[in-house]
């Protein structure tokens, strides 16, 4: 018995081209790599052209300055935790649990070897560039402590926290989450922390910051 085997075949024409959010991602990639294997001075578009496999015509198309690259890479990255502090999870924590979730996803980006060197970058770059200064200051830290800031508040509405100074507070939060492993990594005196490390700091930073450091009579 003789059986026919249809021979499958792809069709003629040019490959499907990418969508514009699909470029913008690999261009995001690749100017990353850059960015940190030369500096944002030194890093350029051509390169990370050919990094990305498009063109500089395409590049300056969804991206017209380096500036603007720059200021997608850190809103990216920072679109990141905020998809990992999905609002309806949070609401639906008890208190500790929200707070250390929220310390985690913290940790995990600011205690990352890509933050470490993107701020090493900055640091010695702002003088020359004070746009990614400004860019980093805005599109990082000001959108990371905004909703840090807006679920502390929630949680003094509820009646489970008083602070007299959300805003005061949640920066002394952020400042012991990531302050010391993050500067030691920066200067290179400590490798940055692993998965377990940041989340045995979450742990004890919501144990310091609901209970204090106190001894409650008996």
């Amino acid at each position: 018995m003789v059986q026919n085997h249809k021979i499958e075949r792809r069709p003629r024409g040019r490959p499907q081209a990418r969508c514009d959010d699909d470029t913008r991602s690999v261009i995001i990639e690749a100017a990353n790599k850059q960015f940190h294997e030369n500096g944002y001075a030194t890093a350029s578009i051509a390169a990370i052209a050919q990094e990305a496999g498009v063109s500089t015509k395409t590049l300056y198309r969804l991206f017209p300055t380096k500036a603007d690259l720059f200021s997608d890479l850190i809103s990216d990255r920072i679109s990141r935790f905020l998809l990992a502090l999905d609002p309806t999870t949070l609401a639906a924590a008890d208190l500790r649990q929200g707070l250390e979730r929220m310390l985690m996803a913290y940790g995990m980006l600011t205690l990352s070897d890509d933050t470490i060197t993107m701020m090493r970058l900055v640091i010695g770059e702002s003088d020359r560039f004070p746009e990614i200064s400004a860019s980093f200051y805005e599109k990082a830290i000001v959108r990371t402590s905004a909703l840090m800031e807006g679920w502390l508040r929630k949680q003094v509405d509820r009646g489970l926290i008083a602070l007299d100074d959300p805003h005061a507070a949640c920066g002394m939060l952020r400042g012991m989450m990531a302050m010391e492993p993050q500067r030691a990594a920066m200067l290179r005196q400590l490798p940055a922390p692993g998965i377990e490390e940041i989340a045995a700091r979450a742990k004890m930073c919501a144990d310091l910051f609901l209970n204090g450091a106190a001894v409650v009579p008996a």
